[in-house]
């Protein structure tokens, strides 16, 4: 009896969130957290939780800006070490994109390792901007490289991390922050004072500054004051920039 051939694992792209807009000229590829090492294909329901509900927000909020909102389904679950498994579905993402939708600027937002997995895939020639919520970061290592930052450049970058995580270090989120900034200004990073890994205090205030940035960095829409502080502000300031209680609420019209 012959053997058959293992099937070769793709990443697709989720149905678009919301309606799609009949004319698109933005898009969000919203990457969820996964696994450091894992072989396993991720469970769909499980795996995208996490972030549809930012979704659902940032296409509503885009809807009539033209904006089309995608979860990235993953091939594993873990990044896999040098293979960067998540990273490399991100770049595909960004890719199948322009295929779907043309010449337009791309965001990439990730969760947990998908907030590592935006930042590494940001220098995709579609991205114009990265949203990195609660990254996985990797320990420091003096006998591996850092983790890349020069490919951020050109790109507009927000961090946002919560001071009470106990699965991933804020202060690794700083620390590349730091680095980020010193090539390119357009970094900033927020953090969410008494909040742990999940930001479930303060999520409302999360997804309006997600909204925010968003909006502004693919559709030119002028930030919040405190955005445009901590883009503005030299380092630490703005990259230690307080997430106040209740933002958003005040930019309701």
């Amino acid at each position: 009896m012959a053997h058959q051939a293992t099937p070769v694992r793709r990443a697709r792209l989720g149905r678009a969130l919301g309606p799609e807009p009949t004319a698109v000229s933005g898009v969000v590829l919203l990457l969820p957290g996964g696994d450091e090492e894992s072989a396993r294909r991720p469970s769909p329901m499980l795996a995208t939780a996490s972030v549809r509900a930012l979704g659902r927000r940032l296409a509503r909020a885009g809807r009539d800006e033209g904006l089309a909102t995608h979860v990235v389904h993953y091939r594993y679950r873990g990044w896999n070490g040098a293979e960067a498994h998540l990273a490399r579905d991100a770049s595909w993402a960004a890719d199948e994109a322009v295929r779907l939708y043309g010449d337009v600027p791309v965001c990439l937002a990730g969760l947990d390792m998908g907030g590592r997995a935006a930042l590494h895939a940001g220098g995709h020639e579609a991205v114009n901007s990265v949203l990195a919520i609660a990254p996985w970061l990797p320990e420091e290592d003096v006998a591996a490289s850092p983790e890349p930052v020069k490919q951020l450049v050109g790109r507009r970058v927000l961090i946002i991390h919560g001071t009470n995580d106990e699965r991933t270090d804020p202060e690794l989120s700083f620390r590349l922050a730091a680095r980020a900034k010193k090539a390119n200004r357009d970094v900033c990073r927020f953090e969410v004072h008494a909040d742990g890994h999940g930001l479930h205090q303060y999520r409302g205030e999360v997804h309006a500054l997600a909204e925010d940035f968003v909006m502004g960095a693919l559709f030119g829409r002028a930030f919040a004051r405190p955005v445009e502080d901590a883009l503005a502000a030299p380092p630490p300031l703005g990259l230690r920039m307080p997430l106040a209680a209740g933002f958003g609420k005040s930019l309701r019209r």
